[in-house]
């Protein structure tokens, strides 16, 4: 004989299916943590490694155990067995050059990337709002007073880099708020243009420094030291982690600025705050490797293309992967015709052109990514 079982109550079995539901989407939230997860993972690998080579190569080779070795001494975790020469040439020579490159190179990634999230363009870069014209001109104003070596040249660069961008929001932020990121953009062109022709002006008028101007314009970092580094570790912490902090909001950003307002979110002030944060950083890097170009946009799209579109993913992973990026490049700028060094921004244009029109183009097509 059959017994027919009550069925189960309707609230149970509602509370069961809630669980199921619930422990699904836990499952796919820690699935999608793991595979942001891996994209960093690599990129602080390659960062650990392009360190190591950026320090033990040069015109004398230091084996990456001599190091390991300075690092852990000066850091006071063990007795170094390391000559003396090799300690001085890790410490003082080129780990303070690598450190640079690192920093540098972060704070343009993630300022390219920042820009390009809070634009909603692809093609944007930490220069689009006249970082590097107000930078530019900045320093050719120090350059020809005759205050080259001396420590106002970033502070200047600073300065100018600043004031373009403040300029550039107080002629583009009038208006229609809903037409301000264009108009923003517009200004920056427009700021940019009139900034350079300035500094052109100027150059022309002080013919013996215009190498020095050029100089620095192109970029370099042969100078670097330990207080270049102290100058501006504040501001990039500062802006990488006002950046990293609203990566979920450009993520909201790109669907559009209606939807952004149904969701409680401020695209205006929100806009003012990254682009500050992208601002100040960016400037602070400027200011003591010159104009570097290119950056910014071959990073963040690379790790679109090679892990996700996701700020969430794009932002922090850019970081590590443009301070990479920047001490593999200055490494090629240094070696490439040693004794002699090539200016950094030569390289990182000749890698950087051919992907700007790969991206150019694929956006063209469709497949760009904003």
């Amino acid at each position: 004989m059959s017994v027919d079982l009550p069925a189960a109550p309707a609230a149970a079995r509602d509370g069961g299916e809630a669980v199921e539901v619930d422990h699904l989407l836990s499952s796919l939230s820690v699935d999608r943590v793991a595979r942001a997860r891996v994209p960093m993972l690599v990129a602080s690998g390659l960062l650990i490694a392009a360190v190591l080579v950026g320090v033990s190569v040069g015109p004398v080779d230091v084996p990456p155990v001599a190091v390991v070795g300075t690092l852990l001494a000066h850091l006071g975790l063990a007795h170094p067995h390391v000559s003396a020469v090799d300690q001085a040439i890790v410490w003082q020579l080129r780990l303070p050059r690598v450190v640079l490159a690192c920093l540098v190179g972060a704070m343009l990634a993630a300022g390219g990337a920042a820009y390009q999230g809070v634009f909603r363009n692809p093609l944007a870069d930490p220069y689009l709002l006249g970082v590097a014209a107000g930078a530019g001109l900045g320093a050719t104003v120090v350059i020809i007073s005759g205050h080259y070596a001396s420590q106002v040249l970033p502070i200047a660069a600073f300065v100018g880099a600043v004031g373009a961008v403040a300029l550039t929001y107080l002629l583009g932020a009038t208006g229609d708020v809903r037409d301000s990121s264009r108009s923003i953009v517009l200004a920056g062109v427009a700021v940019a243009a009139l900034l350079t022709a300035i500094q052109t002006y100027l150059q022309q008028q002080h013919a013996p420094e215009i190498q020095q101007v050029y100089n620095w314009l192109l970029g370099s970092l042969s100078v670097a030291n330990w207080t270049d580094v102290w100058l501006i570790l504040p501001y990039v912490v500062v802006s990488g982690v006002l950046l990293v902090a609203h990566r979920r909001v450009l993520d909201v950003l790109r669907v559009g600025e209606d939807e952004a307002r149904a969701l409680g979110i401020n695209p205006e002030r929100t806009r003012v705050l990254v682009v500050g944060a992208a601002t100040l950083g960016t400037a602070a890097a400027v200011s003591v490797s010159g104009l570097i170009g290119f950056v910014g946009i071959i990073v963040p799209h690379t790790v679109r293309l090679a892990a996700s579109s996701s700020y969430r993913v794009v932002l922090p992973v850019s970081m590590v992967a443009g301070g990479a990026f920047l001490v593999l490049a200055d490494l090629l700028a240094r070696t490439v015709e040693a004794p002699a060094e090539v200016p950094i921004g030569v390289i990182t244009a000749l890698v950087g052109a051919p992907f700007f029109l790969f991206v150019l183009r694929s956006r063209r097509g469709g497949q760009g990514v904003r």
